[in-house]
């Protein structure tokens, strides 16, 4: 709790220095400083509360109920074209199926990231100093919790590993879509992504 309050201050702190500066070389470190930073309290508040922040998390849905949607879809879900990863909104943001095409474009399998957390398994490229997929994406998740509604993300730079465990450029246009019981509860939100990184590039 200690973590998440001071990285909250951090945050403040550097986006009041970042309005107030002009000098070029700080603004850069400010950015810097304050991508890490917001990246940390993402990560916190991702493993702490998930993807919804309310006391009641803990309680919002039965196992069982997750398990009938997930049936009800599974089918469309595997065979689609299109990259879906299902993720579970608790605490951890573990990661509870992807299909088929998105391990393709994610140079991952199923088997090794099913029941991982988001984050372990896509994390900020460590390289760029100003990479922020993390903390966009998590608050795109957060934002499908809130309002209950899809969200559709601006195009994102997101790099990834590839097979050989070195990160690539990667450009997504990705949409987070809640998936709700018969009762209304919050079951699952289903990541979809399409790389867009050849579009980008050529533009």
């Amino acid at each position: 709790m200690m973590k998440r309050f001071i990285c909250e201050q951090n945050v403040a702190h550097f986006e009041k220095l970042l309005a107030e500066s002009t000098d070029a070389v700080l603004l850069r470190t400010l950015r810097v400083l304050l991508a890490s930073t917001r990246r940390e309290l993402a990560l916190l508040e991702a493993a702490d509360v998930g993807a919804d922040p309310s006391s009641s998390n803990l309680h919002r849905r039965p196992v069982a109920d997750a398990t009938a949607i997930k049936r009800h879809f599974q089918r469309e879900f595997d065979t689609s074209p299109h990259p879906y990863m299902l993720i579970d909104p608790g605490p951890g943001l573990y990661i509870a199926d992807i299909n088929a095409a998105y391990a393709a474009v994610t140079f991952t399998e199923r088997q090794m990231i099913a029941g991982k957390s988001l984050f372990e398994v896509f994390p900020d490229n460590p390289d760029d100093p100003l990479a922020d997929g993390v903390n966009n994406l998590y608050g795109s998740l957060r934002t499908v919790v809130q309002t209950g509604q899809p969200h559709a993300m601006p195009i994102q730079r997101y790099d990834i590993r590839n097979a050989e465990g070195v990160f690539v450029e990667r450009h997504w246009q990705p949409i987070n879509t809640p998936l709700h019981d018969e009762q209304g509860r919050l079951a699952f939100i289903l990541h979809h992504v399409e790389d867009v990184t050849p579009d980008v590039k050529a533009g």
